[in-house]
């Protein structure tokens, strides 16, 4: 196939984004060429994006791709509406040696290339950001400025993040080197030596339901810049969002003139699970996963044929023992509780709150009073209906809805979740958070007998508010559930140094993300791309960060060859 797109015109294209990505990794600061406005793509982009999707739906989504023995989808939006999308169902046998046989033309090609067809696939990406932000509404049932944001340019920057990571731990080690070793008064020892970066293999993505762009980004694009070829297998509800991603991929990678079975699509039958099938096909050296604790064990343990990334279930937590803005903390936790519903992997869930109270710029509060007065803050938050749904979006299944109504039966109920009607959506199922009250004496968390609700993780806009008996005791019972069942972020309000560093030791210790004395626009449950790390990989919610040079290295392999300096 004649390359569309050029080796010259993808490095004019996209040389200087990946320079200034490697630079944003280096110095962590703010930066991301992906518009977070939707009014930046163009006058007519949303009317666009709108049309795009709603051709998309009550149709087969064709991708061309080999091996495809039947037709499979059965999403439906938690709007309420059907999507009636069918995809390829594969035939494995058939699809995974096309993949392998695409793999050692992709592996040639080195990593300055790779990187930059990486790039030019996001570029196309963003292009359609309104597109894949109702793709994403209907799947996940985030609201749609966040399904725009976060399932948009966020996604969209953690992707980059992965290539640059991708390609600075491939071009760390030279293309070839010169060896001579002295001998004495005999001739030295010459050799020249080529070391190039070898793929693993065919890399499974395994994408979750809630953030199908956001968190399959990262292991997709870090695979592919690696020169491994990337099996997408969407969570049967979030179809739509990734297969988007491939279908623009295979486009990229055909132009560039390499073979666009480097990404496909694999859609399951209901009820099939196929991700265990493919987790331990020999092919699968790679896999990439979102969701519960209990398949992410399951898939550590059964495909030791793969390097295997995961990010599962956590318990995370915010410690209160005093705050020089009380205002501003109710309002920032208020917000972290209601995003999305409480569905996010870093959403705060147990409050850790002194029976004694805490000290504030407003005077004394007691336990009661935080807990009211938070009650009060998320009710005013979400006290107009069209701002709760702008905020809250749609219960993403009906495990959720579950949680919530089982929560009264768990303690006291201090916040009582209630229905939000949906104009635009009738059929659709929102609900305010709910906040319960708990007892964290000691005795009922520590010792293997425990099983205190709050010592799992309840996911959804379900919290707890724990009364614990001193700062000291929040920081025992932090670090008890991080290292038991790992958190994904830890946030403290404190204005005492002492405190501050015991809670910063605890999460050093049992490697936990931690944010401090958040009170304005910046929330514990978000996390900025080139910047921030998603998880740590050193505690049991993931085994992961997103993103870091452990996240990309061993991906790929470095081998080499060496050859006498006189036969070079």
């Amino acid at each position: 196939m004649a390359a569309e797109l050029t080796a010259a015109q993808l490095l004019e294209k996209h040389r200087p984004t990946l320079d200034q990505a490697l630079e944003a990794i280096r110095t962590r600061a703010y930066w991301s060429p992906h518009p977070e406005h939707p009014k930046a793509y163009g006058e007519n982009a949303a009317a666009d994006g709108q049309a795009a999707f709603d051709a998309l739906r009550g149709k087969r989504f064709e991708l061309d791709q080999p091996g495809t023995d039947d037709w499979a989808g059965e999403e439906v939006s938690p709007y309420g509406i059907g999507l009636n999308i069918s995809y390829p169902h594969p035939d494995a046998d058939v699809l995974l040696p096309a993949m392998r046989a695409a793999m050692p033309a992709w592996r040639d090609a080195g990593p300055q290339t790779r990187a930059l067809v990486c790039l030019e696939i996001l570029s196309r990406i963003s292009a359609r950001t309104h597109e894949f932000a109702q793709a994403v509404m209907h799947t996940s049932g985030q609201a749609f400025m966040m399904a725009f944001q976060a399932g948009g340019p966020h996604a969209q920057d953690r992707g980059m993040e992965a290539v640059a990571y991708a390609y600075a731990e491939q071009v760390r080690t030279p293309d070839q080197a010169a060896w001579s070793k002295p001998q004495g008064k005999r001739d030295p020892l010459e050799l020249t030596k080529s070391f190039k970066a070898v793929p693993r293999g065919v890399a499974l993505l395994v994408g979750c339901n809630t953030f199908p762009t956001w968190n399959g980004y990262p292991g997709l694009f870090a695979s592919l810049a690696t020169g491994n070829a990337v099996l997408v297998k969407p969570h049967p509800r979030a179809v739509l969002p990734l297969a988007l991603t491939v279908r623009v991929a295979r486009e990229v990678l055909a132009e560039a003139g390499f073979s666009p079975d480097l990404v496909a699509l694999a859609v399951d039958r209901p009820g099939e699970g196929l991700a265990k099938t493919l987790a331990t096909r020999p092919e699968v050296r790679i896999i990439d996963y979102t969701g519960s604790t209990e398949f992410g064990d399951w898939l550590e343990a059964n495909a030791p044929q793969a390097r295997v990334y995961t990010e599962k279930a956590g318990v995370n937590t915010v410690v209160i023992d005093s705050t020089d803005d009380y205002k501003g903390m109710l309002g920032n936790l208020a917000f972290s509780l209601s995003l999305y519903s409480g569905q996010m992997c870093t959403t705060p869930q147990n409050l850790l709150i002194p029976r004694d109270g805490i000290t504030t710029d407003a005077g004394p509060k007691s336990y009661d009073d935080v807990v009211g007065d938070l009650a009060t803050a998320v009710d005013k938050l979400l006290g107009d209906d069209a701002r709760a749904n702008a905020l809250l979006g749609a219960i993403v299944n009906p495990q959720v809805k579950e949680r919530i109504e089982a929560a009264s039966g768990l303690g006291e109920v201090a916040l009582a979740s209630r229905e939000v009607a949906n104009p635009d959506f009738p059929d659709a199922t929102v609900r305010t958070p709910v906040m319960v009250k708990m007892d964290g004496a000691r005795k009922l968390w520590e010792g293997a007998g425990a099983d205190a609700a709050y010592l799992s993780e309840c996911f959804g806009p379900v919290s707890f508010a724990v009364a614990v008996d001193s700062a000291a005791d929040a920081v025992d019972l932090l670090r008890h559930t991080t290292r038991v069942k790992g958190a994904m972020t830890v946030g403290a309000y404190t204005t005492s140094g002492e405190v501050e560093k015991l809670v910063e030791e605890a999460c050093l210790e049992e490697c936990a993300q931690l944010s401090l004395n958040l009170t304005g626009g910046v929330y514990v449950n978000q996390t900025a791309a080139f910047s921030d790390f998603h998880g740590s990989g050193g505690n049991p919610a993931a085994n992961a960060a997103l993103c870091d040079g452990a996240f990309v290295a061993d991906r790929f392999r470095t081998v080499e060859v060496r050859r006498p300096a006189r036969e070079s």
